[in-house]
């Protein structure tokens, strides 16, 4: 009988620890129905295009339909993760929203196309039709969406909440919540502690309901039908306290810990097999997102390296007879999670330096060559560095990858220097787009750098990458701070 005992006591024991948590949202229905339609939007109106022009929907329009769902569904799914993007938006800024994506979506069905050698197998009229009419499809299902929010906002539903916590976390909860619904705040603490605590936050429209230990009578006396908990997660006797009370209500209970207490770089909540965990300081390249960054690296520096081949062979040419020495200069350096990469440039100098000290290129440095001057100033000898992005090891964009003698230097005067090695070093960066291009003689500047490098992992988007790009052509034009 023991031993039955105790085999029952180690499956109770084993279920509670494989307890899972599901992960999913708190929106209406309707509302998450309307943020699907992006992508289902593509395939509608590429077959209505196609009926309109006498087109049978074929399995090669089928295949289409399919592909642009495919590469839509990421990129809308992340375009719409801010709606208070496009609440406070001019419609022309919002038409911006949504065709900054369906132009990145119809690149990469084009470029596929193109590869796969299938787009004599379509009627050139429909897809020039689709790629006109779907952004304007797209357009009325936003509006669609935001009419709603707005309704939802506006008090059409019957939702009361109440939050407890009158502090950051809740007034920041409070903000983003609808302001329709809201019947005030509880609190450990009285009106008078709460005035002097918090002092004109708390007077700017909230208010105090009562004490928490009145919550539970609250809620049932007054319908309410939400109740978020903003209390911090290190009192967890009174926040299990408030739970218990509230069991005797039909309310719905969300729990909201102060992620804002922390730095947080690329802060997102994962699913580890059921269990939810806060990311704190992570990259931003995973799922999707890590393969539309990488395809975007393959296809532009492939595109890039067909166009410059002949203009590589002649700056090979040209540091070969200018100087002796290597045309290539090979310098260990860090690349992902600070593991050493080998980044390729033309040799612009008469030396080498790959050791325990490198000095960096200064103003009128005597070391560089005429020609490598010229390199230098056009950044023209960077080129080399596509093959380290095809490679996988560089990105077209990221932090700029430093020599290991200045990472080592770095790391241990600047706090946070080593998060910029979360993602890939990349040929251009955030921080040389914002007037910090080459030499770093100062501990600011470098970390200046730095902070813009960290800036980038906690905003990366696709769309801030081509912006970089587009800036980085801008300055190279200009040559400001290269030699």
């Amino acid at each position: 009988m023991a031993a039955v005992i105790e085999s029952v006591s180690n499956v109770v024991a084993d279920a509670e620890v494989r307890r899972r948590v599901r992960f999913g949202n708190i929106e209406p229905a309707v509302l998450a129905f309307l943020k699907q339609l992006d992508p289902v939007m593509t395939v509608v109106t590429l077959f209505a295009c196609a009926l309109v022009h006498g087109q049978a929907i074929t399995y090669i329009y089928l295949g289409l339909g399919l592909l642009s769902y495919l590469v839509a569904a990421p990129i809308f799914g992340r375009v719409n993760s801010d709606d208070t993007v496009f609440k406070k938006m001019p419609l022309s800024k919002t038409f911006l929203r949504v065709l900054w994506p369906w132009a990145l979506i119809v690149a990469i069905v084009l470029v596929l196309g193109f590869a796969f050698n299938v787009t004599e197998q379509f009627s050139r009229v429909v897809i020039q039709s689709w790629i006109v009419v779907t952004p304007l499809a797209l357009l009325a299902v936003h509006a669609l969406r935001h009419r709603t929010q707005s309704l939802i906002e506006s008090g059409a539903t019957n939702s009361r909440y109440v939050v407890i916590g009158a502090n950051r976390m809740g007034f920041e909860l409070s903000r983003r919540l609808p302001a329709k619904g809201f019947l005030g705040f509880f609190d450990f603490r009285s009106a008078d502690r709460l005035s002097q605590a918090m002092g004109s936050r708390f007077k700017e429209g909230r208010h105090l309901v009562g004490h928490c230990r009145d919550v539970a009578r609250f809620v049932r006396s007054n319908n309410v039908t939400d109740v978020y908990i903003a209390i911090p997660i290190s009192n967890v006797p009174r926040i299990a306290e408030v739970i218990q009370q509230l069991r005797d209500t039909t309310a719905s209970i969300y729990f909201i810990p102060d992620v804002f207490a922390f730095d947080l770089i690329q802060g997102r909540l994962v699913d580890i097999d059921g269990v939810p965990a806060l990311s704190v300081c992570d990259t931003p390249f995973y799922g999707m997102d890590a393969v539309l960054k990488r395809a975007f690296d393959v296809v532009a520096a492939s595109l890039i390296l067909l166009g410059a081949s002949i203009p590589m062979a002649l700056i090979a040419l040209g540091v070969k007879m200018s100087s002796p020495g290597p045309v290539l200069f090979r310098q260990r350096r860090y690349g992902l999670n600070g593991e050493e990469i080998n980044v390729y440039k033309f040799r612009s100098m008469t030396v080498c330096e790959d050791g325990a000290v490198v000095t960096q290129a200064t103003r009128n440095d005597a070391r560089v060559t005429p020609f490598g001057g010229f390199l230098r100033k056009t950044s023209l000898d960077e080129l080399p560095q596509l093959f380290n992005v095809l490679q996988g090891r560089m990105s077209l964009v990221g932090p700029r990858p430093h020599a290991i003698a200045h990472n080592e230097q770095y790391r241990k005067l600047i706090s946070g220097y080593m998060i910029r090695h979360k993602v890939k070093p990349g040929i251009t960066g955030w921080a040389q787009v914002n007037g910090l291009r080459g030499e770093t003689d100062t501990i600011e500047k470098m970390s200046a750098r730095v902070n813009f490098d960290i800036d980038y992992l906690k905003h990366w988007s696709l769309m801030l990458d081509c912006r970089i790009l587009l800036r980085t052509l801008l300055i190279v034009l200009k040559r400001d701070n290269a030699y």
